[in-house]
């Protein structure tokens, strides 16, 4: 009998152990290889230096690594996936394509096409949870609609977190159905068009103490242990988001929380893609918001007069990461302060973000400018000098990026907090009356 392949194509979820597809690959199929794809649909939008590319290279290519050591390899490809499914299924007799679920408009329209062509070819194409811990249409209310308010969705949430859906997939049990395959090399950064940068990505680990203090820590942006860092492994996956949960429930119930509002963005997404681009209520659309390049450009580049939005946005820019109360406070002041739409601000946290993830970022952009689902009402409106005199309190955090603080050089307020509150307040008004 002739050998024939199983290919399980790896996304968003860059881990040997515990991943939902590559264990029913594994499980249920003989030779196995592994494929992944730099996908130049995503590729071509992206700048020369974008460290989440670096970070996906590094991360494949120790994949490939890991595998060979296990006498199989890495499939790796550059292309359109349509594309490059085209030539692997003329070169390979394809029995399946295993990978797990991507819940983002465009890897929707993407496996859409893929399972069209597999149907074509008498190739099955299966699809796997594993990025989240309840997904879709899992967590609904009584009536079976989608949640659009989160504590509710979190009480049902917490209710069905049974430790079934916290178990692991035990990958290593079925390692020998990895095909065996004599290596190959990978391309370079350089050859997929990207300048490789010295760079140290953080670590994917978390402490018990961490989560024990987190509660108590993670508001303030000066402890640089007070938070988690773990949103880019999450969001390409190389930890194991059951894992994760599994220690939350042990140590920390604000952080099970925060779990709970990726898996509550995510179905948001699902249930309502429009919000990649538009607003969650349609009505907020209708407010008169301003442009300026020059004011939007001052708040990129960390020059309002506001030291705390000042200081997160030179920290996005630095190091591609902003603490979690900081992001709040810099989105709720471009949206609110400069009444200037949110999309804007939400495709530069995308451009910098390492973490970027666009059902996080998306819920997390309209719900601080409150045009989202259970989003702070329009009226909440945050003084970023006040959320200093609570957050960092001594200017630790502020001196250290903007350290021209409270010198003559430091720049005015670009706008001055009352005038552009009662500014916001009267557009939103006046835009819901629509």
């Amino acid at each position: 009998m002739n050998k024939t392949y199983t290919l399980f194509w790896f996304r968003r979820d860059l881990r040997l152990f515990d991943n939902a597809g590559l264990f029913n690959a594994l499980k249920h199929e003989e030779n196995v290889l592994p494929v992944f794809i730099f996908d130049t649909e995503i590729l071509k939008k992206l700048p020369a230096i974008d460290l989440r590319v670096q970070f996906i290279h590094e991360t494949v290519a120790e994949l490939k690594k890991q595998l060979q050591k296990r006498k199989s390899d890495l499939v790796v490809e550059h292309g359109s996936p349509i594309e490059v499914y085209k030539k692997l299924l003329e070169k390979y007799p394809i029995k399946a394509i295993y990978t797990n679920h991507d819940y983002e408009p465009y890897a929707r329209t993407r496996d859409e096409k893929i399972a069209k062509l597999c149907a074509a070819k008498k190739v099955e194409f299966k699809t796997f949870k594993d990025q989240a811990i309840f997904e879709k249409s899992e967590i609904v209310t009584d009536q079976e609609n989608p949640y659009t308010v989160f504590t509710p969705y979190k009480n049902k949430w917490l209710k069905a977190l049974s430790p079934f859906y916290l178990k692991s997939y035990p990958v290593e049990l079925y390692e020998s159905n990895f095909t065996k395959i004599k290596p190959s090399a990978m391309p370079s950064l350089k050859s997929l068009g990207f300048e490789a940068q010295d760079f140290t990505f953080p670590e994917p680990t978390v402490s018990a103490s961490l989560l024990k203090n987190y509660a108590k820590t993670r508001d303030f942006p000066e402890l640089d242990h007070g938070t988690s860092h773990l949103g880019l492994h999450l969001r390409f996956g190389t930890v194991s988001i059951r894992e994760l949960a599994r220690e939350a429930k042990k140590f920390s119930d604000v952080w099970l929380s925060e779990l709970a509002w990726r898996d509550f963005f995510m179905q948001i997404l699902w249930h309502y893609p429009h919000v990649e681009k538009q607003s969650f209520k349609p009505q907020y659309d209708k407010i008169a918001w301003r442009e300026s390049k020059s004011e939007l450009e001052l708040w990129k580049t960390g020059q309002t007069g506001y030291p705390l939005v000042d200081a997160g946005m030179r920290e996005l820019n630095a190091t591609g990461y902003m603490h979690n109360r900081v992001r709040m406070v810099t989105a709720s002041f471009l949206a609110k302060h400069l009444l200037h739409y949110w999309y804007e601000g939400e495709r530069y946290f995308a451009e910098k973000l390492l973490d970027y993830d666009l059902a996080a970022n998306n819920g997390n952009w309209q719900w601080a400018a409150s045009t989202g689902c259970d989003a702070a009402p329009y009226f909440r409106i945050f003084n970023p000098e006040s959320q200093i005199e609570r957050f960092d309190p001594d200017y630790e955090y502020v001196k250290k990026w903007v350290p021209e603080y409270n010198t003559a050089k430091y720049v005015k307020p670009m706008v001055e907090h009352k005038f552009a509150r009662e500014r916001a307040l009267a557009a939103f008004k006046k835009g819901l009356k629509k």
